[in-house]
């Protein structure tokens, strides 16, 4: 049996979001092929909670002692939503360690964690996506040329963050000022984003054996202003799996994300989320952790291919794996 660490937590807001992913990964995973331990990861410490017990990890070699025996693990699966987990520090640290991990390697990982950045790599590869600037606090914002440029409404978001923590909707220019320092509090820089009015989807992809497929799509239904953090985990959305597409518009999602995919060279497992206007896709940006909690997107997607996330989690980790030889 292969010894596999949960690694779970981190160093932003959004480790609320990463146990409960843990937790449900956990719960999936095959208890016949592994032996699992949930890894929490802190600024003050790295744990393994055993029996209410912490267990220090030893970050030499990530690994812990219990019971007098030295315990490594022949992989990691990642469910830490934003840093470290998923701007590519963790990914660095286990890539020296040699230790297999179910996501990509630490430069796609920081390169699609700022979402600016990743926008500006595929707009190259003629990939659409809502026009954008970047604002940081120590850049002079001209809040009349940012209009200009973007229109009324904009959205601001941290540029490197997720679960929607420090977004908002600004339909006024007398808004703008306050959303972008709103942004500034999770992260340096913020994202402003033209608003492009349309069908919300979003599709899961992911590698095993090399070969690249994407799951099925789901349209996001918010029953608030946006896709917010209360309609993502608290039951505020409509989340339709198969997403009510045309075939041919599933098709061109699906062979978008996996285009997508492959340009950025990412592994494992991503979601990536799209904005559909007069039958076009804008490319919104990529998640390389996304969730595995209950409210999640991964898991329907999932289970509408009639695969168990129990048979999905083995093929993310025994891939990892492979990759790694």
């Amino acid at each position: 049996m292969k010894t596999i660490a949960i690694v779970c937590g981190g160093y932003s807001k959004e480790d609320v979001i990463s146990y409960k992913s843990a937790e449900q990964i956990e719960e999936g995973l095959d208890k016949s092929r592994y032996i699992v331990y949930k890894v929490f990861v802190s600024r003050q410490a790295w744990v393994v909670k055993t029996n209410a017990i912490d267990l220090p990890i030893d970050k030499n070699d990530f690994s812990f002692i219990h019971k007098g025996v030295k315990i490594r693990f022949d992989a990691v699966f990642m469910a830490i939503h934003g840093s470290p987990g998923e701007d590519g520090k963790l990914q660095s640290y286990f890539e020296m360690l040699n230790i297999p991990i179910s996501t990509c390697n630490a430069f796609v990982a920081a390169l699609t964690f700022n979402k600016y950045a990743t926008k500006a790599y595929l707009k190259g590869y003629g990939i659409e996506s809502a026009k954008a600037v970047v604002v940081r606090n120590d850049l002079h914002v001209d809040e009349n040329s940012i209009i200009e440029k973007l229109g009324l409404p904009i959205f601001v978001k941290p540029n490197n963050g997720g679960s929607s923590f420090g977004v908002s909707k600004v339909k006024e220019k007398g808004q703008l000022k306050e959303a972008i320092e709103k942004a500034l509090v999770e992260d340096v820089e913020a994202i402003l984003e033209e608003f492009i009015e349309g069908k919300e989807v979003t599709d899961g992809v992911y590698c095993y054996g090399n070969e690249i497929t994407a799951l099925p799509i789901t349209e996001i239904v918010s029953k608030t202003e946006f896709f917010d953090f209360e309609a993502k985990y608290e039951g505020l959305s409509d989340e339709i799996t198969p997403a009510r597409l045309s075939d041919e518009q599933t098709y061109e999602c699906q062979s978008l994300s996996e285009k997508i995919y492959k340009l950025l060279n990412c592994k494992s497992l991503v979601r990536i989320d799209y904005i559909i206007r007069d039958n076009k896709f804008y490319f919104m940006e990529v998640n390389t952790v996304p969730g595995m909690s209950k409210e999640s997107i991964i898991p329907q997607q999932v289970r509408a291919t009639g695969m168990s996330v129990t048979d999905f989690y083995s093929k993310l980790i025994e891939d990892a794996i492979e990759r790694n030889k």
